[in-house]
């Protein structure tokens, strides 16, 4: 099963390409001239629409899960952010060492 974030950015994507489909058609039916172009434009957006719904859902089956790139990636990230955790923690305690001694010099 997909996790809930990624149904909802899809079915949020879908309900926009549907929502302006359906502007797009309801204002085809008001400005397009008679004859051919008044059908013509409508199939054309509700075959747009469908087109982009599919292509909106399939395009979050080809992702990449895990790969071993990324995971390699994220623990030298994570090695990164520890090493300066114990280069700041490091000179903060420096840093507070002064202060003491300073406040016992006087």
């Amino acid at each position: 099963m997909k996790p809930k974030s990624e149904k909802d950015i899809r079915v949020a994507a879908t309900s926009k390409i549907w929502a302006f489909a359906t502007d797009m058609r309801a204002a085809s039916a008001f400005y397009s001239p008679c004859g051919i172009t008044r059908v013509s434009i409508p199939v054309a957006v509700i075959i747009g629409a469908a087109v982009s719904t599919v292509m909106v859902w399939r395009s979050f089956e080809h992702q990449p899960k895990n790969s071993p790139l990324l995971t390699n990636s994220i623990k030298e990230l994570e090695e990164r952010i520890s090493n300066l955790e114990i280069i700041c923690s490091d000179q903060e305690l420096d840093l507070q060492r002064k202060i003491k001694q300073l406040k016992s010099k006087n």
